[in-house]
């Protein structure tokens, strides 16, 4: 009787001592949820936050965003010490930037505005030897500023520079309506039935054209006109007299953007005021 009760127990204590037993089986589930946890818990932080390699590359100076989409994935770039190619990685505020071998920085923004004189073309340089705007704004600023929009080599008046990329896309898009008022000199007086053929919208070599407003120019011959347009088409505003048989023999610019040339004389140049970018920036 005691040895079968022994050997009982014995049996009951073996169960107990198993690895199969339920008591061990919870043991076994836990090692998996702690690994899955760690995992979870590990953030990418160049996701949320920081500049986007291309416009941190934009804003040193070097080159537009497009462009620098191109030089990255040709492996011109570097972030500490190592070669990015991925087009939307972040560069963070500690980061080091290198551009072919060189270290760059975003640039301070910088504004300028020109009263161009004429025979001076809208170009960084000219491999004919004319004379560019850039000559004018040469002393204006130790960062690489860009002319935003054209005025062709004849025409007169306000031109903007800058090295912020999204104003100057901004001020060329036309579906920001950026205001720019002429004044044209012609070979004639403007006769006045001519004048309403200009009046809303006229073809151009095939493309519309919205005229927001012509008028006479107050107190001068009939031959002085003030047209206002959206439209950055090369050389538009002289095609626009050209449409109705007339030549344009002086243009000026005389706003851009609402900026004017108030206290700027011909040739000179002038860095916009806090107040100016600030209204360039709201501007819808």
């Amino acid at each position: 009787m005691n040895s079968n009760k022994n050997s009982s127990r014995g049996r009951q204590e073996g169960k107990k001592s198993t690895p199969l037993s339920r008591k061990s089986k919870p043991l076994a589930r836990k090692s998996p949820k702690k690994t899955f946890t760690k995992i979870k818990e590990t953030p990418k932080s160049d996701e949320t936050t920081g500049v986007r390699l291309n416009k941190y590359i934009a804003n040193s100076g070097v080159c537009s965003r497009r462009e620098a989409d191109t030089y990255i994935e040709h492996g011109s770039v570097e972030v500490n010490g190592k070669l990015v190619t991925e087009m939307g990685y972040k560069v963070q505020p500690d980061d080091i930037v290198r551009f072919d071998g060189t270290s760059i920085t975003p640039e301070q923004k910088k504004y300028i505005l020109l009263n161009k004189p004429k025979n001076y073309i809208t170009t960084m340089d000219d491999d004919r030897g004319r004379k560019t705007v850039m000559e004018l704004i040469s002393n204006a600023s130790k960062e690489r500023i860009y002319p935003v929009g054209r005025l062709d080599r004849n025409t007169t008046g306000l031109l903007l520079f800058t090295n912020d990329g999204d104003l100057a896309k901004k001020l060329t898009h036309p579906k920001h309506n950026v205001r720019k008022l002429y004044h044209a000199s012609l070979d004639r007086k403007l006769e006045l039935r001519d004048l309403e053929k200009l009046r809303g919208e006229v073809i151009i070599e095939g493309r519309k054209v919205f005229i927001d407003a012509v008028s006479y120019v107050d107190g001068q011959p009939k031959s002085e006109i003030g047209i206002e347009i959206h439209s950055g088409r090369n050389r538009i505003v002289r095609k626009i007299f050209e449409h109705v048989g007339y030549k344009v023999n002086k243009l000026d610019r005389v706003v851009f953007a609402e900026l004017t040339k108030r206290n700027l004389p011909r040739g000179r140049w002038r860095e916009l005021t806090n107040l100016e970018v600030t209204n360039l920036q709201i501007m819808k």
